[in-house]
């Protein structure tokens, strides 16, 4: 098929940053593009070549949305599987497929997936709901702390809790739920996994991930990880096994713990371009989002070493501000070696909300960690009213 200034047409369902990010490869490329969004002001509005608006729960709206385009891929896995899964037996092509996206978009079924296909993971525990777990709790059989997850619709942060106390379960959501055992880890890691429908296949080097301790938002993004050569070995060989069991296309996002003791655990996966591979926009020899396009249409994949060392900082709202977005102090960001902003083009800013991410470059990874300190001291996301 001829991808490139033709007829052919790419769906997208999902309009947000990972969207506009990967459409800037598309607009590299030539690529028609179509997007669904819920959001009027979806980021990626401006950059596609036909924009709708609609849910990506709905199955009518995902089904005749994905009619329209030869290849549909997604950047949130938030969206109506039934609807996919009719869409690829009509012929359209689905990457990643809907098989893969039904074993991860739930996570007690993800869990289920590791241990059924031994892949290392912390201990877990499925409770239909939140009833059922407190209960649970107030007769002593789960051990505290422990952490709680929704099995369904959490994303940065949020259906995630450690609880250390049954008190602290009060206000969470009545719905399907995990326990997990915490992990005493060294690092939080990641390693993004690039993969097409023959099979061709290659991974990303292993980043480290530094969180913000309230928000449970990752900060900081390190490439290349400050780990041991044999650990980031490790690390790689068991992402690459995550992603040839899900059988999956496209760009995998494997997170994982590394333990006091050195082993590797996986936490659980993004079917998507991801957070901890932003980076790679001025990193890399191929970016996460031109990988994922070769992927998604069996092209021969690129290279995925970096050029230099990299991190990313993300830029979430300030707490106390919510409203029309203000940047606080982006020139002088600009004025420094290696600094590299990408502003996601949402108007308005609230606490802790992702309203963009900057890339520091350069040769020597100690010095772009110092840069990248002195960068989130400098920029603020504030609103102009309070």
């Amino acid at each position: 098929m001829n991808y490139f200034s033709s007829d052919f047409k790419l769906g997208i369902l999902g309009g947000g940053q990972l969207g506009k990010m990967l459409l800037a490869d598309t607009r590299k490329f030539d690529i028609q593009t179509y997007v669904l969004d819920p959001s009027a002001e979806a980021p990626s509005r401006m950059a596609c070549n036909k924009f709708f608006q609609g849910s990506l729960m709905d199955f009518d709206t995902v089904y005749n949305f994905g009619k329209q385009v030869d290849v549909l891929t997604f950047e949130i896995e938030l969206v109506n599987l039934e609807a996919l899964e009719k869409l690829e037996a009509e012929g359209i092509k689905v990457y990643p497929s809907p098989a893969t996206l039904r074993g991860i978009q739930n996570k007690g079924r993800q869990k289920a997936f590791y241990k059924d296909n031994n892949i290392p993971t912390s201990n877990f525990r499925l409770f239909e709901n939140l009833k059922t777990l407190v209960l649970n709790c107030l007769e002593g059989k789960i051990p505290l702390p422990f952490v709680w997850k929704s099995t369904e619709f959490g994303y940065d942060g949020n259906g995630v809790k450690v609880v250390r106390s049954v008190v602290d379960l009060e206000n969470l959501p009545d719905v399907e739920c995990i326990a997990e055992d915490m992990v005493p880890f060294k690092n939080e890691l990641a390693v993004i996994v690039v993969r097409n429908p023959k099979g061709d296949i290659k991974t990303y080097p292993v980043v480290e991930m530094e969180f913000h301790p309230e928000a449970n938002q990752v900060e900081y993004v390190i490439c290349p990880a400050r780990i041991d050569d044999a650990v980031a070995v490790k690390a790689r060989a068991i992402a690459l096994e995550v992603s040839e069991k899900f059988n999956h296309v496209g760009l995998l996002a494997v997170e994982m713990f590394q333990t006091e003791d050195d082993q590797i655990l996986v936490n659980e996966v993004a079917p998507r371009p991801h957070n901890s591979g932003h980076y790679s926009i001025e990193a890399s020899y191929t970016s996460q989002f031109e990988n994922h396009l070769r992927a998604i249409l069996d092209l021969p994949l690129g290279n995925t070493d970096s050029k230099v060392a990299g991190i990313m900082v993300n830029l979430v709202g300030a707490e106390g501000f919510s409203g029309d977005v203000v940047y606080e102090n982006i020139e002088k960001i600009l004025a420094i070696d290696g600094v590299t902003p990408h502003i996601y083009g949402k108007r308005e800013t609230r606490p802790f909300r992702k309203m963009g991410h900057v890339t520091i470059v350069d040769e020597d990874i100690v010095k772009a960690r110092k840069i990248a300190e002195e960068v989130k001291g400098l920029i603020r996301v504030v609103s102009s009213i309070r």
